[in-house]
């Protein structure tokens, strides 16, 4: 059936926009804007209402959700609690939560274990360009993660080719 073919191409297609659009945000002002933000995670509920929930259950996407958003609010937590300041802004736990609901658990922790390896090379490209020390760094995460979360919605969509385009 077409409908549902070129609707999901139409979401796929919105969601990389608003990742860009976010990407470029978070470089230039350090914001993860939540009108931006949160369409992308409307756009994941649709993805598997479409697809009629064959590659997540409501469940799994809810647990996805859940996990994203609660995993980073505890890291910034607990990052500022260390550091004494802001360690990280809301933006970005509110972008793992919507990519928890895109991706489920499993593909989720993995584009949060890419988004971090990429987070920390651009701090280090960064720190060696513009010889800068890395006790004092500051780089947005935004674009690290949302390197991570394009890289296993890429994965997905890979490994589920046959199903998603049927």
């Amino acid at each position: 059936m077409l409908f549902p073919q070129l609707l999901t191409v139409v979401i796929l297609c919105a969601a990389m926009v608003l990742l860009a659009v976010l990407t470029i945000i978070d470089f230039r002002v350090r914001l993860l804007p939540n009108k931006y933000v949160f369409p992308f995670a409307g756009l994941g509920v649709m993805f598997h209402l479409v697809q009629d929930w064959s590659l997540l259950s409501p469940e799994e996407m809810i647990g996805g959700g859940m996990l994203g958003y609660g995993l980073l609010w505890s890291i910034r937590a607990l990052g500022s609690w260390y550091y004494k300041q802001e360690a990280m802004g809301l933006g970005d736990v509110k972008l793992m939560g919507a990519a928890g609901l895109w991706l489920g658990v499993e593909n989720l922790m993995l584009a949060l274990s890419v988004g971090a390896f990429l987070s920390i090379l651009h701090g280090l490209i960064y720190a060696l360009l513009y010889k800068k020390s890395l006790h004092k760094l500051e780089i947005p995460a935004g674009p690290g993660l949302i390197g991570g979360i394009v890289l296993m919605m890429g994965w997905v969509l890979w490994t589920h080719q046959n199903t998603i385009f049927t």
